[in-house]
């Protein structure tokens, strides 16, 4: 018998996006008070942009689509999106990431995909909490990800799957000639001048999710556990396993008024390998989670260590009554585990602010633009999307 559960449903009356706006600018007649978020129908959200990338990234242009769509009965099937985000500058970055999030008539079935090719010169500190600033080193390399997963509904909100997992680092070089990756950061594994490094396993996973948009998450909660097996046999340059364990909650501070928004959401992830043998860049590190979201504020790549923990509140906030514009605060804490003791001995805080402008009232898509900050650093992102 397959069991079905009522999904709590976006209510768009009452709200506008930035389609209202133009079709007010433009003095259209074909207004609406409510979408009909039909099986089959797709909601796209496009935002292009010129923006000053991360990490000493420069200047860089990008461009950010998002496809929400239901494939079943909305009542009891979650909104399913791609989010294809490229981007590129004149500094030699590159990168073109395909994101999926797809489920099936009556979340019986749930896939997701994360596939990247990127040209990707990032600078590094080296392993543990306490790294100087002077220990900065550029990493140049190229990097294809192909990671896909299949879960099973078992019961409701509760699934179970197995998936594949392979990242491919290539020609990884530091920048300097007489000083190079290994030196820097005191590790043995794909630290070599010029190497490649391939990872490739399978892994098992488990998740607990009562969200029915992951673009912009409605009052639940989330729980995904994956345990990662990488092996030869499936052409790894080496054995290594790790463990990433990541939860949210979203709770919701006025109840029935849901073009409103005024939400509470908290979120926390444990990321380690557990064997000695994880190639230095995939080891855990701040701003490379699986959706490269954490960290605000702070440099990607800045802590890296054999185990990673991080957790962030953010305050979601409606300034209009219509839900078109909205801010957040946030806060966010780091810590990675010390190469000699692996004990987790320093903690660095981030925190910032940011508007929302609904791009899509049919999907609940904002544009986000945050401002993070940290010590000796900040910077502004801009997303489709919110962050978690």
């Amino acid at each position: 018998m397959v069991s079905t559960f009522k999904q709590t449903q976006i209510d768009t009356v009452g709200q506008k996006d930035l389609i209202d706006v133009f079709k007010v600018f433009f003095k259209s007649n074909k207004t609406s008070t409510k979408v009909n978020t039909q099986e089959g129908k797709v909601y796209f959200s496009f935002l292009p942009t010129a923006s000053t990338l991360p990490d000493g990234g420069g200047k860089m242009f990008i461009t950010s689509t998002t496809a929400g769509f239901y494939l079943g009965d909305q009542q009891t099937t979650n909104l399913s999106s791609f989010t294809f985000t490229p981007y590129f500058n004149f500094k030699g970055r590159f990168g073109l990431p395909l994101r999926s999030s797809i489920w099936f008539n009556n979340n019986q079935w749930y896939l997701a995909g994360d596939t990247r090719l990127m040209v990707y010169p990032q600078d590094t500190w080296g392993l543990g909490g306490n790294q100087p600033e002077e220990s900065r080193m550029r990493v140049d390399y190229r990097y294809i990800r192909f990671y896909q997963s299949l879960y099973r509904r078992i019961k409701s909100y509760l699934f179970a799957g197995i998936g594949y997992n392979l990242d491919y680092h290539m020609r990884i070089k530091g920048n300097y000639a007489n000083n190079d990756l290994q030196d820097v950061s005191g590790y043995a594994f794909g630290t070599d001048y010029g190497q490649n490094s391939l990872s490739s396993g399978i892994t098992f996973n488990l998740l607990y999710d009562t969200r029915n948009n992951s673009i912009n998450p409605l009052p639940g909660c989330y729980a995904n556990l994956i345990y990662r097996i990488n092996t030869p046999v499936l052409g790894s340059n080496r054995t290594w396993t790790s463990v990433y364990a990541d939860m949210r909650k979203y709770i919701s501070l006025n109840p029935g008024k849901p073009a409103q928004q005024n939400t509470l959401a908290l979120w926390t992830y444990f990321w380690s390998t557990l064997d000695r043998g994880a190639p230095y860049l995939s080891l855990p590190s701040v701003g490379w989670d699986l959706y490269n979201r954490s960290g605000r504020g702070m440099e990607q790549n800045r802590y890296r260590g054999q185990s990673l923990w991080y957790t962030e509140a953010e305050y979601r906030r409606s300034i209009t009554r219509n839900g078109l514009i909205g801010f957040v605060l946030f806060a966010n804490l780091t810590s990675v585990n010390e190469p000699d003791t692996r004990q987790f001995n320093y903690f660095h805080p981030a925190g910032g602010g940011g508007l929302r402008i609904k791009i899509n009232k049919a999907s609940n898509t904002n544009i986000a633009i945050d401002y993070g900050f940290s010590k000796g650093y900040s910077s502004i992102r801009l997303n489709l999307g919110e962050a978690f």
